[in-house]
């Protein structure tokens, strides 16, 4: 309910993610919680989520529905969350700000006059608006950092390949390779977020379905001493 009214103001959403409740009645009748049980998690829309179009603003796609989740989503039901909306991007998502010709512009909920930043402006948006508590964005050059300073959030880029990166979503574009790798991520409210949802997606089920990501578990020693307790630790947060 808190998401229509924010996306009413601020149109940040772009697709409700149908089944929320049919999972969470399954989540429920789970002898063993996941870290992230029943929270309700948005995604931003290049994320693929079986059922659902993964536009990046752009109407190429708009018919291509997904057949299966992206790893991160896979992992983050795993673990108890509850993906339910995907949220705006501007075209191409290469871009600082969060409009495209099919959803519109999405605003800041701080100052209707001004940019909620991008290219995770969406996700910005809706959790400052007080429709998310956390949301998965991604960035190559700010695109998960921008809009959490626009919009007053915390946000973190994680290292390169640490999670299984976004290349079985809609983004992927072999045709050429950054030098800067993409990366999904978190945003939220508060770091203790951020930190709680790396510890979920950094587990068991995220290296089995993506051998390519170093199996290491996220460190809360080094998180929260800042000290590491051997050379490979600094690696490990």
């Amino acid at each position: 309910g808190e998401a229509l009214e924010v996306n009413q103001e601020v149109n940040c959403v772009t697709d409700f993610i149908h089944g929320c409740e049919d999972q969470l009645q399954k989540l429920k009748k789970q002898k063993e919680k996941g870290l992230l049980y029943g929270i309700p998690i948005s995604i931003k829309d290049h994320v693929n989520c079986k059922g659902h179009i993964s536009s990046r603003g752009m109407v190429k796609f708009l018919g291509q529905v997904k057949e299966e989740d992206s790893i991160i989503v896979q992992v983050q039901k795993h673990q108890g969350g509850i993906p339910f909306v995907k949220t705006n991007l501007p075209q191409t998502m290469i871009n600082y700000d969060c409009s495209n010709l099919i959803f519109g512009q999405t605003l800041n909920p701080l100052n209707h006059q001004k940019s909620p930043g991008g290219s995770s402006g969406g996700e910005g948006a809706l959790i400052a608006g007080g429709g998310s508590i956390l949301g998965i964005g991604s960035d190559v050059a700010g695109s998960i950092r921008l809009p959490s300073s626009f919009c007053g959030l915390c946000g973190l880029k994680p290292t390169g390949n640490r999670i299984s990166p976004p290349r079985n979503c809609a983004s992927s574009d072999r045709r050429f390779v950054p030098t800067v790798t993409g990366m999904l991520g978190p945003m939220a409210r508060d770091v203790e977020s951020l930190a709680l949802c790396m510890k979920a997606l950094l587990c068991q089920e995220m290296f089995q379905l993506d051998p390519s990501v170093p199996p290491i578990p996220f460190n809360d020693e080094v998180r929260l001493t800042g000290t590491p307790t051997s050379p490979s630790a600094q690696q490990q947060s």
